[in-house]
């Protein structure tokens, strides 16, 4: 290591500020993140880890599941750089193994099994790990008949998989049927951005979809759509209001807001009679 890199990671280790993407303001790094990365400034919600999503809506005391489920390079697949070399720099410095973290805990005491994804993984994208993960957590809340809350964020099916990250669209939707068979609630929370093959799957097959305010939430890209019908499309399109409003999700909820608008859906759904 040479003196440079000394100093570069010193740098990065004392990470005082940061600058919100909306509004451009300095923040304190620490600031933001006791805030659940919420601008203080502007309302801007900025992407958050599993864990973090964990400490804010589960109480104390939960358990990681599936952690032993590791990605493969499947394909020896190289682009820019080779998969296995990207995996390999990822769990030195992620603290995620995966785009998809779950958890076994209670929701102000109400049990729930919580998967949540990190788009700083990869994107956020879904390959045989992440279906197998969302499978398994799906399969556990019909087990211990518990809900399942999913919080998503992802740029879409994971291309150095191929094939087999596409087959995880019908692995994931499967499991979801097993879950509306049993009368186990499943809830999605959408946060910017979920798109590609996961809002084409399990993303929008809850029993209730909530989406965080401003998301970006879609298939394509909206400079995709226009040049493809060429047509212009309206300024919030793919935006969680414009979703709302067309009602292909029902609610809109702050960051804040999101742990009671998550209990009261668990004992409307499923705990009312405890």
């Amino acid at each position: 290591m040479g003196i440079l890199d000394f100093f570069r990671k010193k740098e990065k280790k004392e990470n005082l500020w940061t600058k919100c993407e909306e509004c451009k303001n300095i923040l304190l790094a620490q600031e933001l993140e006791t805030n659940f990365y919420v601008c203080p400034k502007c309302g801007h919600h900025h992407q958050m880890n599993p864990y973090l999503w964990a400490n804010m809506l589960l109480d104390y005391n939960y358990n990681v599941l599936f952690e032993y489920i590791l990605p493969t390079d499947f394909l020896s697949f190289k682009d820019t750089k080779k998969y296995k070399d990207r995996l390999k720099t990822l769990k030195e410095t992620s603290n995620t193994s995966e785009a998809i973290t779950v958890f076994d805990g209670k929701l102000s005491d109400y049990p729930v099994i919580l998967s949540v994804m990190d788009f700083s993984f990869i994107g956020g994208s879904m390959g045989s790990v992440v279906g197998e993960r969302f499978k398994l957590a799906s399969l556990k809340a019909v087990q211990d008949k518990k809900p399942h809350i999913s919080v998503i964020t992802s740029g879409g099916a994971r291309m150095q998989e191929s094939v087999i990250s596409l087959m995880q669209m019908a692995k994931t939707s499967i499991a979801v049927d097993i879950m509306h068979k049993n009368g186990i609630p499943f809830i999605t929370v959408l946060t910017n951005p979920t798109t590609g093959g996961v809002s084409a799957s399990f993303a929008f097959l809850g029993d209730v979809i909530i989406a965080e305010p401003k998301a970006i939430i879609g298939f394509a890209g909206a400079r995709v759509i226009e040049q493809t019908i060429k047509q212009q499309l309206p300024e919030d399109f793919q935006t969680s209001e414009f979703l709302l409003k067309k009602g292909m999700v029902d609610m809109v909820v702050h960051r804040h807001l999101m742990k009671p608008t998550l209990k009261n859906l668990l004992n409307l759904l499923f705990y009312k009679n405890a």
